[in-house]
């Protein structure tokens, strides 16, 4: 008998190690072109590129809105914010005299909604939120919805400093003047060292690259000096922001080779918005060749870089162009890791898995949705668009106006084709409407102290 229980527990035990721990790097306001690998010649990111070289690198990826929150949300439920009505960042930009007046929207993610933390939670994993949040205040922390702990996070979408003390109530302070997101690393391998006997699921939302713009002193005059050299305008601060969430993949990755789970940790890197362009006399980065930019209608809002690292698969190594976005990250890792999904809940988004394993068959065109019934400083009006293979439309409703561009001839959106296309305009807008009604999308109305 004691023979067989033996057994029994070391099937058990051989069973969970097969599990693969997840890690989700989620870096904030991170533009498409900030990286070595995504081609830039300016940010250094060396460890972000060895993760991209060992892993497979997504060339056409999105975020699931032009501002944070929202992506979040998507991120964490796998639906679209349209359907989840949390469709601006919390609490949201105020007009109160514009043309339209927007929707009663949701500025907090319900505790009923399913998240991916819970899934996890139910297989068996450990699971942690380290780092920003931003999806309501405390009733609607990341502890009430799936994660065993919650280091960093809050109702804000920003820290008040990057340096230590950072007077964020839920994470304790690092020695005097240590980097936020060093802090946030340290305490992300401490959690897996503890936690190195179970699969784990991390999720480590940086706070950077979000303003307000910091960075060590001598990263900062680095890149001063190489902006100087190569005589262009990008921040040296922000820059040095951008480093720093690649000194974190870094010691995460060398914290797992240390831990021997190198072998059995899957990797997600991806942004939640396009990169903020700032103004003529503070630019901030640049996400050319995309037109404009975080909080905008057009794909500088929404072009993100996604990398995945999935130990042993042969899809390592290489890249593809199969449109991914944010609403996919929970049912992959549903699929990859076999989690109980609740019985008639619905993702949005469509597993990834066999891209990940590297058994997906050629990438076909689908549809994607975005829904912002808002006004943004970055330039956006409520809009709802779409792409659907090389094309994208945009709906804007202050005035009703329709803007189409092929993509493959026009990345930088600056010929709008819809008049002379009126039928093909008329078919996707259709589409659009469909799919607005499917998900429950809130539409803004006419505003009658409009000015």
């Amino acid at each position: 008998m004691r023979t067989i229980l033996l057994a029994l527990c070391l099937t058990s035990v051989c069973l969970a190690a097969q599990k693969p721990n997840v890690i989700v790097v989620f870096v904030d306001d991170l533009g498409h072109t900030d990286l070595g690998c995504q081609g830039s010649r300016f940010y250094e990111t060396p460890h972000i590129d060895k993760l991209a070289r060992d892993g497979l690198r997504f060339t056409t990826a999105y975020s699931a809105c032009t501002v944070c929150s929202p992506t979040r949300a998507a991120l964490l439920t796998g639906q679209y914010p349209a359907r989840l009505h949390i469709t601006d960042w919390i609490e949201g930009h105020k007009r109160p005299n514009a043309k339209l007046s927007v929707p009663d929207w949701t500025m907090h993610l319900p505790r009923e909604t399913h998240t991916i933390a819970e899934m996890f939670k139910v297989a068996g994993y450990a699971t942690a939120s380290i780092g920003k949040w931003h999806l309501g205040g405390p009733e609607y922390y990341p502890e009430h919805h799936g994660f065993d702990v919650n280091i960093g996070g809050t109702h804000k979408g920003q820290p008040p400093t990057y340096f230590s003390p950072f007077k964020i109530p839920t994470l304790k302070d690092g020695p005097l003047g240590e980097f936020l997101s060093d802090t946030l690393t340290r305490e992300a391998c401490a959690w897996m060292q503890s936690n190195r006997e179970q699969p784990f699921f991390l999720y480590l939302p940086h706070f950077a690259v979000h303003t307000p713009l910091a960075g060590k002193p001598e990263v900062i005059a680095k890149y001063r000096a190489k902006a100087a050299k190569l005589g262009i305008k990008t921040s040296p601060v922000y820059a040095a922001l951008v480093e720093s969430v690649d000194d974190s993949v870094g010691v995460l990755r060398a914290k797992l080779h240390d831990l021997k789970l190198d072998d059995n940790t899957i990797i997600l890197f991806t942004s939640d918005n396009g990169g903020l362009i700032g103004g003529a006399k503070n630019p901030i980065t640049t996400n050319a060749p995309f037109r404009a930019g975080k909080g905008s209608a057009y794909e500088g809002g929404v072009r993100v870089p996604f990398i995945a690292y999935v130990p042993g698969s042969k899809a390592m190594g290489t890249t593809t162009s199969r449109d991914v976005m944010t609403i996919d990250i929970a049912p992959t890792l549903a699929a990859i890791c076999d989690l109980p999904v609740p019985a008639g809940y619905r993702f949005d988004g469509v597993s990834i898995a066999d891209d990940l394993r590297g058994t997906a068959a050629k990438p076909e065109p689908r549809a994607i949705y975005w829904h912002y019934p808002h006004y943004h400083p970055g330039g956006a009006t409520p809009y709802t668009a779409m792409r659907k293979g090389d094309w994208r439309l945009v709906e804007f409703f202050e005035d009703g106006r329709l803007e189409l561009y092929n993509l493959k001839d026009d990345v930088g959106e600056t010929k709008n084709l819809a008049t002379e296309n009126p039928e093909f305009t008329a078919k996707l807008h259709n589409e659009m409407k469909v799919w607005r009604t499917g998900v429950g999308a809130q539409l803004p109305m006419k505003n009658p102290k409009a000015k």
